[in-house]
């Protein structure tokens, strides 16, 4: 294993850290997993690190640079919201103690075999469900009451899972019998109540604190046994799985103010940025502003949710 120094050494290898007794296994748009190796060279086989990195994804592209202090971000609120929905699903994570150089934003793990389902939740209709409705009145199969706009907020939260795409390429929209196809129909269920009771009690703590959450996107897995139910793993809440609009400045009929990387999609797609997402070309360079303020949403967010200064 290369790296340096002990214990929590680090390189950088195709942008990913090396750590000294973990083997990096892989690397998704925002983490990046490793398996655990013993002096001995025996890898553990129940465990995994997850690392968060500062990375950001936008429209399937990752940008350049990145996020100063993203990873810790969306690390802490997840912890912080593990603890939230403890009473409504068991999570992944088994322990905070992690190599030096990742600490903050990483955790050791449960190694579960993870649903090939991307669940996603709505309580509100903006963005691609928005497009959705506005084609046909429905979102993923849901018939939806007719005159809504940007921003209504929906009767109840509604299940809108898309396929899982590999990195670069695009989630699509799954319907319920496509996901019942993949999951089975006992599991599909529990997922779809299982991700919108998470959006609802997200809702309600967050309202507390001035913060609508519109949408969320979740992962589950299970035991690699296949004993026990649904867990809940990867990140939870955060401002790069939902969104997050304040409070006092929901206005439906057109797009909200927002907490999360929203506020990156909308530079990227004004004239500012002179980006178009059907030009196949990959998007430029984050202006330093951008960057700055990117990374004060994310921890504004995590100050109003959590009340702890970051």
């Amino acid at each position: 294993m290369s790296g340096v120094g002990e214990a929590g050494g680090v390189g950088e290898a195709g942008g990913s850290p090396v750590l000294d007794g973990y083997r990096h296994m892989y690397s998704g748009k925002v983490r990046d997993l490793y398996v655990p190796v013993g002096d001995d060279g025996v890898e553990a086989d129940d465990r995994l690190l997850l690392v968060a990195s500062n990375r950001l994804s936008a429209y399937d592209w990752m940008m350049s640079p990145e996020i100063p202090d993203k990873g810790e971000v969306l690390t802490r609120l997840s912890l912080w919201w593990f603890d939230q929905l403890a009473d409504l699903v068991p999570n992944h994570v088994i322990s905070t103690e992690v190599p030096d150089a990742v600490a903050g934003r990483a955790v050791v793990v449960r190694r579960l075999e993870m649903l090939k389902v991307e669940a996603i939740a709505r309580a509100y209709l903006t963005g691609g469900g928005l497009e959705e409705y506005e084609r046909g009145g429905s979102v993923s199969g849901v018939a939806l009451p007719g005159g809504l706009v940007d921003g209504s907020r929906l009767p109840s939260p509604v299940f809108t899972p898309t396929t899982k795409a590999p990195v670069g390429e695009h989630d699509l929209p799954m319907a319920p019998d496509e996901v019942e196809a993949e999951l089975g129909p006992e599991v599909a269920a529990e997922v779809s109540r299982l991700t919108r009771a998470i959006l609802a009690r997200g809702n309600e703590i967050a309202g507390e604190r001035g913060i609508l959450i519109a949408d969320t996107k979740v992962e589950f897995g299970v035991a690699l046994d296949g004993s026990g139910g649904l867990v809940l793993a990867d990140e939870v809440l955060t401002p790069d799985s939902s969104r997050f609009w304040p409070a006092e400045m929901w206005e439906p009929g057109h797009p909200q103010p927002s907490f999360d990387k929203q506020f990156v999609r909308e530079w990227l797609t004004s004239a500012e940025s002179g980006w178009s997402r059907s030009s196949g070309e990959a998007p430029p360079e984050l202006p330093a502003h951008v960057v700055e303020q990117t990374r004060a949403k994310y921890v504004e967010a995590y100050e109003r949710l959590t009340g702890e200064t970051f």
